[in-house]
């Protein structure tokens, strides 16, 4: 099976980026599924079909799905929202709806990847297609298996015996309920099953991510920055999608001025995110709704490759920590040691190699870090990163 999560700054156009991928791959002959894990559900309008909380098919070997959080609570973690349920009406909030209250920010991601971790290991689909939420929120939704690990190991046994043996003294004192051990089982249950996920997500052989950009400069920002958190986390981010370019034949007035702009921006992407492939859609002449709209941007997209092929997988960046250092490592391929200059810039590293620039957005740890030196070596940049520059 293959796994493709796009992701992008909100209204880059990345909704229909992932479901013009679907509507290519399923004429191809691929059972394909696109799947919203964006709580402002935009998919179905993409499609210009209604979607519910199962797949709905839309085309031959295509179906659509935007996930319902209060209907997945329910399905498959029941013992969890009527603990929450029962937790938020204890005391005075009988007069919202309770079931609302259950849905914490991040849960539609959440509840989106264990979903996807079903279809995958019941090979339902060939391909898998995620309309992620944007970047920042993917970010956090995909770090977060790993995040959770440490508390599940160290501190959930403890505090699941601490409670089964303080239940019956601490809820007529607190007058609150505590959760039972079906309860905290369920916890156990969904830990295990994001740890799964989080192993599907990380295999370079089943999922990419790509990034979906305007070219604009805020969005380019936001674009870097992600690109590095997930090369941090070990995510494959397998091509770069440059959405709403303007036409090489638009040459008039106020378009002339906004091709200029886009192209001195795509000159920046191709400096940012390179080797990693780059792929354009341009801005068409009416609304990308609708599948003949979608597979029309497919075929702009893709041309005449295949969709859902792995466009590239070798770690473009790595972080280490090394005694009171930290060592960044950057593929750096096709370059000559001696043409490369290194400049730091705010939270920008500043690669130059002859008429090669590439810009590095860096990690908040390393901001306020200097670089204390670096070494070429089997095109990898190793720089080094500490509290004081070298003498």
């Amino acid at each position: 099976m293959r796994i493709i999560l796009y992701t992008g700054k909100g209204g880059v156009g990345k909704t229909s980026v992932a479901a013009a991928t679907a509507v290519k791959s399923a004429k191809k002959g691929k059972k394909t599924l696109v799947i919203s894990a964006d709580p402002a559900h935009s998919l179905g309008d993409a499609l210009d079909n209604k979607l519910d909380s199962e797949p709905v098919e839309i085309i031959k070997n295509m179906w659509a799905q935007e996930v319902n959080s209060l209907y997945e609570m329910e399905k498959g973690w029941k013992k969890v929202q009527d603990y929450l349920t029962s937790l938020f009406t204890a005391k005075t909030v009988k007069d919202i709806t309770s079931e609302e209250l259950t849905i914490f920010p991040g849960m539609e991601d959440l509840l989106s990847l264990l979903r996807i971790l079903d279809y995958y290991k019941n090979n339902t689909y060939d391909v898998i297609i995620v309309d992620c939420a944007p970047t920042g929120e993917t970010l956090k939704l995909l770090s977060f298996p790993e995040m959770l690990r440490w508390w599940m190991e160290k501190l959930f046994p403890i505090k699941r015996k601490a409670i089964k043996v303080f239940k019956p003294v601490a809820e007529p004192i607190l007058g609150l309920p505590m959760p039972d051990d079906s309860v905290m089982g369920e916890i156990d249950r969904l830990y295990k099953k994001l740890d799964e996920m989080r192993d599907i997500f990380i295999d370079k052989k089943v999922t990419s991510i790509r990034v979906v950009v305007n070219p604009e400069k805020m969005v380019i920002k936001e674009a870097q920055r992600s690109f590095t958190y997930l090369n941090m986390y070990d995510f494959n981010v397998d091509s770069i999608v440059v959405n709403r370019v303007i036409p090489e034949d638009v040459n008039e007035g106020y378009f002339k001025s906004w091709k200029d702009i886009h192209k001195k921006y795509i000159k920046v992407i191709k400096e940012s995110f390179s080797p990693v492939p780059i792929y354009y859609a341009p801005l068409f002449d009416k609304e990308v709704v609708g599948v003949n709209m979608l597979s029309r941007m497919g075929n702009e997209i893709f041309k005449n490759e295949n969709a859902i092929d792995i466009k590239y997988s070798k770690r473009i960046q790595k972080i280490e920590k090394k005694d009171n250092e930290y060592i960044y490592s950057v593929y750096m391929p096709f370059m000559d040691k001696k043409d490369l200059s290194l400049n730091q810039k705010g939270d920008e590293v500043i690669i130059k190699a002859g008429n090669y620039k590439r810009n590095i957005i860096l990690p908040r740890k390393l901001i306020n870090l200097k670089i204390k030196g670096a070494k070429f070596k089997e095109e990898i940049l190793k720089i080094r990163f500490g509290g004081e520059e070298d003498e």
